[in-house]
Parts: structure tokens; sequence; C-alpha cells
């Protein structure tokens, strides 16, 4: 009798220890638009921290909403990991956001947060610009326009990538009509607008043109890293920077699990993972290998909403015949 009732006692705290581990067993599911090594680092990172496995979903903003959009009758996303501000703006005042405010998120200056996102990092749009390609070196947006990088410069498409929409904007608040008068000018001296950001930078570091007007920063500095002849330019007179925002996605069912991570991402230790992937650092005390925001001139890219937006997409894609 003694024997039987260890024997169910033994089969009793096996079956709680198997449901323990299966409960702790599930992964946490981010989407993120990139840096993939960096999503995959962080991943790795929290593992070890706290046994619970990752999956990482990594494509472009638009993939990443598409696929989000899709899922709706059966959310699978924890969190989120945006390339653009607007994303997380808007799923706020579309209800999709679980209010979580990190306590390492101290250090993360305030335009950087809000009640339920926060930025991961901080990228910064810039003239990239081939070192070898035989023209001076640019300073300036509207070195661009002069002679020698006739018909040699490229321009990621605004249609496609926020940033570079936001850029648009920031100059428009920084040089008013002046502005139109550099776009004008980029037009007459032959500026290509690509696609997303790599195929405007990919021409430049092959050599077939000489400089990209308002590259995403990080990628061109990854490629220098590895020996490519490229040069990231801040112009004196102002630029725009792209926060990334990192946010809960109400539907989660995994709310300690998800908190934890943006704790981890938010941490000295996440931050240095950010800033080896040449981002900058959300929190303004961990150093980085490139210039941070107390070194730029960041324009205002506020606009009176989504039509201002696409006035200026729309006057922009004029003066391109796009």
């Amino acid at each position: 009798m003694k024997a039987t009732m260890s024997v169910k006692k033994g089969v009793l705290l096996a079956m709680a220890l198997s449901s323990v581990m299966m409960s702790s067993a599930h992964a946490l599911t981010v989407y993120t638009a990139g840096p993939g090594s960096l999503a995959k680092n962080l991943a790795t990172g929290f593992e070890k921290k706290t046994g619970v496995k990752v999956d990482i979903f990594q494509a472009t903003t638009g993939k990443v909403m598409a696929r989000l959009e899709a899922e709706q009758a059966n959310p699978q996303a924890d969190i989120l990991i945006s390339a653009s501000w607007d994303t997380a703006e808007d799923l706020h005042t579309r209800g999709w956001l679980l209010p979580y405010q990190s306590a390492n998120a101290e250090k993360v200056p305030a335009d950087l947060k809000s009640t339920d996102f926060v930025a991961q990092g901080v990228s910064a749009l810039g003239i990239v610009w081939n070192t070898k390609s035989g023209t001076p070196e640019p300073k300036e947006w509207q070195d661009l326009t002069t002679d020698a990088f006739k018909d040699k410069v490229t321009t990621p498409d605004p249609a496609l990538s926020g940033a570079s929409l936001d850029l648009l904007i920031g100059l428009q608040n920084g040089m008013g009509d002046k502005a139109w008068a550099l776009f004008d000018g980029l037009k007459k001296n032959g500026m290509v607008v690509s696609g997303p950001n790599a195929q405007a930078v990919t021409p430049v570091m092959q050599g077939a043109k000489a400089a990209v007007f308002g590259a995403v920063d990080y990628v061109s500095y990854g490629n220098i890293s590895q020996g490519e002849s490229l040069k990231v330019i801040f112009p004196a007179s102002g630029t725009v920077i792209a926060p990334r925002p990192m946010m809960i996605l109400k539907s989660t069912q995994h709310t300690d699990d998800a908190k934890a991570f943006v704790d981890y991402v938010l941490s000295p230790e996440g931050q240095a993972m950010v800033a080896d992937a040449w981002l900058m650092p959300a929190r303004d005390d961990v150093k980085a290998k490139r210039p941070l925001l107390g070194e730029l001139k960041v324009l205002p890219t506020k606009s009176d909403g989504s039509s201002a937006r696409g006035d200026i997409l729309k006057r922009f894609n004029a003066i391109f015949a796009l």
C-alpha cells in the first residue's frame, strides 16, 4: 500500500514538474524590422539570462506590418520593433499596445519613449559618400547639386522609407522654401530616386554613383567596418533621426516575459549590443562607436498629421515625376 502511494506521489510530482517545464518552455515571438544580427544577439542574450526562447521574424517595416494585420484573428507576435516611429504612434491610436514603462528606460530621453513604446536604438540620415569616387567630399546637402555630382547621386524613395520622408519634412521645417529649391536643384543635377535604402546605397558602394542623399547611417557604418570605401557625413545645417520603437502588443499571452525582454534590451548589456550594430543606443549613458545625438543638429519632423505628410510626398513626387 505504501509502495503504491509512493508511486502515485512520484507520478503526480513528475506531472507537476512536466507542467511547469511546459509552461516555461514557450517561446516569446518578436517581429522586428532589422538589423537581423542585432535581433539574434538580443534573443540569445535574453535566453541565456532567463531560459525563455525567442523566435524572431525579421523583415522590412512594411512586411512586418502586413503580417501583423493578416494575423489579427490569431495574433502571433508578442513584441514589435519597428523602424518607423509612426508605426508605434498608429498602433497606440488603434489601442493595440500594452502600456509598460521599464525601469531601465529611466536613462532614455523623454522624446524617445511614451507610455507604451520606447526606442530600442536610434539611427540618423546623412550623406553617404564613396571616398574613391573622384568627387570632392560633400559637407552640406547643397553640395550634391554642384557640377561635381552631376548624375552621381541617389536617394531612397520617400514613398517606401518613412525616414526618408521625415528628412523631407525636417528640411522643410528647417529651411522653408529653400528646401524645395534644394530638391529642384537635385532633380536638375540628375539625382536618381531609388527603392529602399539598400538600393540607393549599393550603386554608391560599387562606384557607379558617388553619393547618397539621405541614407540610413548604421548600414553604411557596418559596410565601412567591413572595408568599404564609404564615409557618413552629417551636414551642419541639420538632419533627422529615426528612433526604432519597441512595443508590447496587447494581445500577448506572455506579458511578464515580454516585459522582461524590453527590460533586457534597455539594460546596459542589451544597449551595448545595440551600439555594436552601429545604432545609437536609446540610453544616454551607453557609449557607441559612432556620433551620438548630442553631436548632431536634429531637425524637427512634426507635421500636421498624415495629410501634411501626404502633401509633402506628393510635392516631392511632382518634382521627380514619380
